[in-house]
């Protein structure tokens, strides 16, 4: 499934064209990580090597440096040497962001840890940094930080922007059964995978926490990102199923 979206061109703060060359979507389950999921690890095998897979395309499209984008308790900038763990899941392990110095904290929520251990996984040392946008933000700071981000660049840069659909999905869902997930979930699934960034503007807030949306923030910033930095995009959604009662959907957006 792919689409393409159109929005006035990004400059850099010196004049010059500095552009987002490219977004991947992934969900940030902490089962991805097969130390945690144990022995249920085959289970998200095709979700694992879907986001592989989105990773990889985001590396090959000649960015400069990485930034990770990630809900969290609330708005904040990363730096370089943070980390995260998975201790609460049961493995003791701790995750880097990107550099390892004595400059850096634990500081981490659970999108952006998935996120470095994405990113990590693929062996490549790309410079990479990490914002995490409050999980509660409302639409318009979502799409201004997004925007922000997108001016703020001095380098290539692609993103690569965690967030779970609903977990409303059955009655074994961790939210229970909501007749509204799914479609909530097919409307994310379509504006992802055509670059709809005023779809994934429009999504309610409320509604989103009701059904226990991790993504609608992140993807939010995506958005507005997107659209500040401009020209033509192309999308193709790579991963849409829900297991365990999650949506977790995958995404690369790359420009047309």
């Amino acid at each position: 499934m792919t689409g393409s979206a159109r929005g006035r061109t990004g400059v850099s703060r010196y004049g010059e064209r500095v552009p987002l060359v490219a977004a991947a979507v992934c969900p940030h389950p902490p089962l991805l990580v097969p130390e945690v999921a144990g022995a249920a690890a085959g289970e998200l095998d095709d979700l694992r090597a879907a986001c592989d897979r989105a990773v990889a395309r985001l590396l090959a499209a000649g960015a400069e440096q990485i930034l990770l984008i990630g809900g969290g308790p609330e708005t904040v900038r990363f730096g370089a040497a943070d980390y995260g763990s998975l201790r609460a899941f049961g493995v003791d392990r701790y995750v880097r962001l990107w550099k390892t110095n004595c400059a850096g904290g634990e500081r981490l929520p659970l999108s952006l840890t998935v996120g470095a251990w994405l990113i990590g996984r693929s062996g490549r040392d790309v410079p990479r940094f990490a914002e995490a946008v409050a999980v509660e933000a409302a639409p318009q700071e979502c799409a201004a930080l997004g925007a922000e981000l997108a001016r703020r660049a001095e380098a290539r840069t692609a993103l690569l922007v965690l967030g779970d659909g609903s977990a409303c999905r059955g009655e074994k869902s961790p939210g229970y059964d909501d007749p509204r997930a799914e479609a909530y979930d097919a409307g994310v699934a379509r504006a992802l995978a055509t670059t709809d960034v005023d779809a994934l503007l429009g999504l309610d807030p409320g509604l989103s926490a009701e059904l226990k949306v991790a993504g609608r923030a992140p993807w939010q910033v995506l958005a507005g990102a997107a659209r500040a930095a401009g020209g033509d995009w192309r999308g193709e959604l790579t991963y849409d199923a829900a297991p365990y009662g999650v949506a977790y959907l995958v995404a690369s957006w790359e420009r047309a």
